[in-house]
């Protein structure tokens, strides 16, 4: 099948070049507006002089598909206008007015939320800034569409200061959100009586749905899970339940998308099926499925999961009206292209919208393939295969992601997959049943104690498969080049398969051996490599000396280190630590290195030493500065944040090089 001959597939690719084109390069908005007019006026002429069968029409239309990506792109990011709160809330005693837009999972600091900036002191402005609420000061918890006012100081979000953390700063820059504010017990007050949006009505609903829920008899585990399979609320499932459905290859039951929608629709389908005899039954059934799919999306949240899942499905339930063999490639083509260019191209950037795409795309292309290959006469052995056939085309096409963003692959996904998503049309039914019921105040008790038993079952059966230690592979690396091979190399793979010839298996081959170089490469190069540096981490000390693939941990507290040992060990491919205690005293090629702690002793060397301050130690610095003449001074987390900024402006004072690693990151040693 060529699939580029399909233009709403085409029209996506071009459209999804643009986005990149808008991301990757900074073009002025005007310019790329003025394009995209004279482009539109070119095909519109084009069209008029009814050429739009020739090469000059497609040309013309395709270069007006990828400026539209990047207008829309550019269109979306807020922070570039003139009128963007950062622009005008300059000082500490600005008053801004925000509206709650989402409620986000909380920390064990923290209650987060996202909110939109209506006005800084009364100037109209435009974009969203994420709220932070110590928990100590959150009485209660903020709903969306609340508005309040808050005078406090805006603050840039802040890009990892360690090598290979989770980049927060581009995760919230991808939905749009570039600063942060702080919310205190006195710093702000609640709006009475705020305008209403469909995103507050569907919280509120929510919220009265779990409410009554709590009031039945269900485990607090089994609850949280029944949230998060029928309301697409997660924030309630323990750490451990979490995890468990990540190792067996399963989390993906947890997070309402395409799965849950694509049953819905078959359940609906079902049910209306008895529409079909009446007059206009099929319009009429058309209607109530598109009307109850984003009904249920409503309800649960409208995340952008729910809402990429209900496009896509809608145009499925459109095919399905017209009841003629459909091109599956042009439905999953023609709703990622309406949600790019609808709801908010910065999807393409979300890890979610990535895997669910990659695993539909894998589902509709490798699926036929392995029913064609083998299809049993059984009926059960059937239905089987047809499970496991699925599982594995998903699997096979969100594979390089999830490597590539967790380094982790569960072995037993197949498993987890056969034993849950046949019975998930019954979870699912049976929970909105129980809702409904719920609400009337009518649902029997021992319907509530079998679905309770019911999903009692399912954790017990997910939590048995994410024991099996020995099944599930950590601590993979895995980097952007592995990721595009792997890619090439499973599309080779399924190309192959569909029809095996020479010129198709030696691509095949070829790509293979590719991967396999590049990644001897990667280690032969990891294991040559040398560096000592300086992490940053709050209340403790923590120095990384690394001799190719052997790590050495200089820390107090081995416990709190651990996570940035993980981390930065998988993506150097480390694959021997150890830890030791931080001394006061090293040499690093021929320049000494020294560690000042809360006892404050040290040692006067010669001006080319290199000292780090840790544990806050009460010293005077100017005093220390003539005695000892250091070549720099470096300040890890261990210190209070109060001492920084005087020895930051002592340093500054004798001109000494300072770096605090909270502000300017880790400190790399040069000793070459």
């Amino acid at each position: 099948m060529k699939l580029l001959a399909f233009v709403p597939i085409k029209g996506t690719l071009l459209l999804t070049l643009g986005i990149l084109l808008g991301y990757f390069f900074k073009i002025p908005i005007g310019l790329c507006l003025g394009l995209l007019l004279a482009s539109l006026a070119t095909l519109g002429y084009v069209f008029i002089r009814k050429d739009y069968k020739s090469q000059k029409f497609d040309s013309t239309a395709g270069a007006t598909v990828i400026i539209l990506g990047i207008f829309t792109y550019l269109q979306n990011q807020p922070i570039q206008y003139d009128h963007h709160f950062s622009k005008i809330a300059k000082s500490e005693s600005a008053l801004i007015r925000i509206k709650i837009r989402d409620v986000l999972k909380p920390n064990a600091f923290s209650q987060n939320y996202l909110a939109s900036v209506l006005t800084v002191d009364d100037k109209k402005t435009v974009g969203k800034i994420l709220v932070n609420q110590p928990r100590d000061s959150a009485s209660n918890t903020l709903m969306v569409d609340q508005e309040l006012f808050v005078q406090t100081r805006v603050s840039e979000i802040k890009p990892p200061v360690n090598p290979h953390q989770f980049d927060f700063k581009g995760y919230m820059g991808h939905l749009g959100v570039h600063h942060s504010m702080k919310l205190s017990g006195d710093n702000f007050i609640s709006l009475p009586n705020p305008s209403r949006t469909f995103l507050g009505y569907a919280q509120q609903i929510r919220t009265n749905i779990i409410e009554t829920l709590e009031q039945k008899e269900f485990g607090a585990e089994q609850l949280s899970i029944i949230q998060a399979l029928l309301l697409g609320e997660r924030t309630n499932i323990s750490e451990e339940t979490y995890s468990n459905y990540i190792d067996a290859g399963a989390v993906h039951i947890l997070a309402v998308s395409g799965l849950h929608i694509g049953i819905l629709l078959l359940l609906i389908q079902f049910l209306l099926k008895p529409l079909h005899r009446i007059p206009f039954g099929k319009k009429i059934g058309l209607f109530l499925t598109v009307f109850l799919l984003w009904a249920f999306a409503f309800i649960a949240g409208l995340s952008p999961s729910i809402i990429r899942a209900c496009a896509m499905f809608t145009f499925v339930a459109y095919a399905m009206y017209l009841n003629r063999p459909s091109n599956s490639f042009n439905i999953l083509a023609l709703s990622m292209f309406f949600i790019l260019l609808v709801i908010n191209p910065n999807l393409l950037f979300q890890v979610g919208f990535q895997m669910s795409y990659a695993a539909v795309f894998a589902i509709v292309w490798i699926y036929p393939l392995l029913q064609r290959w083998w299809y049993p006469k059984n009926k059960v052995l059937r239905y089987v295969w047809q499970l496991l056939s699925v599982s594995i085309a998903a699997q096979l096409g969100v594979l390089p992601i999830s490597l590539f963003y967790f380094h982790q692959f569960p072995g037993l996904f197949f498993i987890s997959n056969l034993l849950i998503v046949p019975f998930l049309g019954l979870i699912l039914g049976m929970g909105i049943g129980i809702i409904l019921l719920s609400l009337l105040d009518i649902a029997p008790t021992p319907l509530i104690s079998l679905y309770n038993k019911i999903i009692g079952f399912m954790n017990q059966i997910i939590g048995w498969i994410a024991r099996q230690e020995a099944f599930v592979f950590k601590s993979i690396s895995f980097d952007d080049v592995q990721l595009l091979l792997g890619y090439l190399l499973i599309g080779s793979l399924i190309y192959g398969f569909s029809k095996t010839n020479f010129k198709r298996v030696m691509l095949f081959l070829g790509l293979l051996l590719m991967f396999q170089l590049y990644t001897v490469y990667q280690e032969f190069e990891s294991r040559g490599k040398k560096e000592t540096i300086i992490l940053h981490q709050i209340k403790n000390s923590v120095v990384f000396d690394r001799n190719g693939n052997k790590l050495d941990v200089l820390t107090p507290d081995t416990t709190s280190a651990k996570s940035w040992v993980d981390s930065y060990g998988v993506q150097e491919r480390i694959e021997q630590t150890k830890y030791l205690l931080l001394k006061n005293s090293y040499m690093l090629k021929g320049r000494t290195f020294q560690v000042v702690d809360s006892s404050g002793i040290y040692m006067p060397k010669d001006s080319q030493t290199i000292f780090l301050i840790v544990e806050s130690p009460k010293i005077n610095l100017e005093r220390f500065i003539l005695e000892t003449k250091p070549h720099e001074i470096i300040a890890d987390g261990s210190n209070f944040p109060s001492f920084i900024e005087s020895w930051k402006a002592t340093c500054e004072k004798y001109d000494i090089p300072f770096h605090y690693t909270g502000e300017m990151g880790y400190y790399a040693f040069d000793i070459e």
